[in-house]
């Protein structure tokens, strides 16, 4: 494939020079530069034909490459290369594995844990145990963070009481005023003598100033990024992206969920208006689990290996008495089984009573689509929440082609209408949720490395259902009859952006 790759590479290089000399050559070389790229087409097919991916990725690749030869060939080198993807974070996974099941090696007491849960949630955190060997906590405590005027003071409150290491992960991180907020916060620390890591993405951070990492290396901080991309157009890293958000103190006190670190997470973007998102707070044994996920990809991106033994190390004697269970999943396309995606199948399967979802992006794949219409064909109270105005219109209107067939099941769409609408969380029963980083779209699902807590009967599932209901408060439920009134021009959108969400 590698091989593959350059000589489609050279292809175009030659291609390029052919049509800057094409006056001097005559007509002719066109024939020969269409014979060229179209052979190029062909060999691309057959490959993703060869790949056994889901028939309609297959067939929405097919289709791309025939009505758009050029601009599917790009698309092709930039997102669809499945072998790519798996050379890339083979080595990865291995080494990811191996520190897990270290992990889970202190948690001798597995099922007598298993035992404490009802019979709806014990095929819950097996499934995600299986999945990524993340052990579930019963030591835990998490606090529900909503908004950034809650996430902002919590974070630098406990970056003032840091004593001996602060790791950050993030994939959007701005130099404005929150931004200089958090550098000098860490500053300061650093002076102190706490060590400081910050892993932030190279593609969700692109407009970070050079200034901004400058100051922050002088003051000893080290600060990389995920994946840097030099070339983008000639190499797909650019598609797979660090999407979590992860914060860990001193071993003792962590930090995840939907905020970026950003003005517009405080609602002081005009375009954005008031931002409406979700944070966790996450204080005893499940730390150690958010923190492992950022030391491995530290490691990935570093080749430096930290010594786990020191940064994994816990007293149980100092973990909190926790009101539930609590499990810290990380996908990514390191991972064999699409970890975050199986376990929102399965909660959706596994529904009673109600499904309650809130996403700033929708676009299911076939196994999500189909589970939420047949619960909702079942009577199970089905409900999603989505931002009313868009800032991404593309995947905006691929999400609204879903609404009809949803609503025609039984399901109750609500739009979001104080502001912008960025939490990411899954409630099922009133006793499982989901709370984290990953969307309910193909890209968290497929492509994103991300990180989402699952809860199980905890103080915070509680808060998150009230939360919920005070958000449809703010929001306008869709109306079946005026929704399929919609202009014909806007539904041929929906329909054409849909067509390219396997690749959104």
């Amino acid at each position: 494939m590698k091989n593959f790759i350059q000589v489609i590479i050279f292809s175009l290089f030659v291609t390029a020079v052919i049509l800057l000399t094409k006056n001097y050559w005559g007509d002719w070389i066109l024939a020969a530069l269409s014979i060229i790229f179209t052979l190029s087409i062909v060999f691309i097919g057959f490959v993703i034909f060869m790949e056994n991916r889901k028939p309609n990725q297959t067939l929405t690749w097919l289709i791309v490459l025939g009505a758009f030869p050029i601009v599917g060939f790009l698309f092709y080198l930039l997102f669809g290369r499945n072998v790519r993807k798996r050379r890339l974070f083979e080595k990865k996974a291995l080494i990811d594995q191996q520190v897990y099941l270290q992990i889970e090696g202190d948690h001798h007491d597995y099922e007598e844990r298993a035992a404490q849960m009802g019979d709806h949630q014990k095929l819950m955190f097996k499934l995600a145990h299986n999945l990524s060997h993340s052990p579930v906590s019963f030591a835990s405590e998490t606090t529900i963070l909503t908004n950034g005027d809650e996430k902002f003071p919590a974070i630098l409150k406990e970056i003032k009481e840091a004593k001996k290491y602060i790791h950050l992960e993030y994939y959007i991180v701005r130099h404005d005023d929150i931004g200089l907020q958090l550098q000098e916060a860490l500053i300061e620390k650093a002076r102190e003598g706490v060590k400081i890591r910050f892993l932030y993405d190279a593609v969700g951070s692109w407009k970070l100033s050079k200034g901004y990492i400058s100051k922050m290396h002088r003051a000893g901080i080290e600060m990389v990024p995920f994946l840097p991309v030099t070339l983008p157009f000639l190499s797909n890293k650019i598609n797979f992206r660090n999407h979590r958000k992860i914060i860990i103190i001193d071993g003792k006190i962590g930090f995840m969920g939907g905020l970026n670190v950003g003005d517009e997470y405080l609602g002081k973007v005009d375009f954005f208006g008031f931002w409406r998102d979700t944070h966790l707070m996450v204080k005893g044994e499940e730390v150690r689990t958010l923190h492992m996920i950022f030391l491995q990809d530290w490691y990935y991106m570093t080749g430096k290996e930290l010594d786990t033994e020191t940064y994994l190390k816990a007293d149980p004697a100092e973990f909190p008495e926790g009101n539930g269970g609590v499990q810290m999943i990380a996908g990514g396309p390191d991972n064999k089984w699409e970890n975050i995606k199986s376990l929102f199948f399965s909660m959706i399967v596994s529904a009673k009573d109600s499904i309650w979802i809130a996403s700033p992006y929708f676009i299911p794949d076939e196994d999500i689509l189909s589970a939420l219409k047949v619960a909702a064909l079942s009577g199970v109270d089905v409900r999603l929440l989505v931002p009313k105005r868009p800032d991404k219109k593309l995947v905006f209107y691929a999400s609204r082609s879903y609404f009809a067939e949803l609503m025609e099941a039984g399901a109750q769409i609500y739009e979001y209408e104080k502001g912008f609408m960025h939490s990411k969380i899954v409630i099922v029963d009133y006793e499982i949720a989901s709370i984290g980083t990953a969307n309910m779209d193909m890209r968290s699902f497929h492509l994103n490395f991300e990180v989402n807590a699952f809860l199980y009967r905890t103080d915070s599932t509680v808060t998150l259902v009230e939360e919920y209901e005070k958000d449809l408060l703010e929001s306008k439920k869709l109306d079946m009859d005026d929704f399929v009134k919609r202009s014909f021009f806007q539904r041929m959108f929906e329909s054409f952006a849909r067509l390219l969400s396997p690749m959104l």
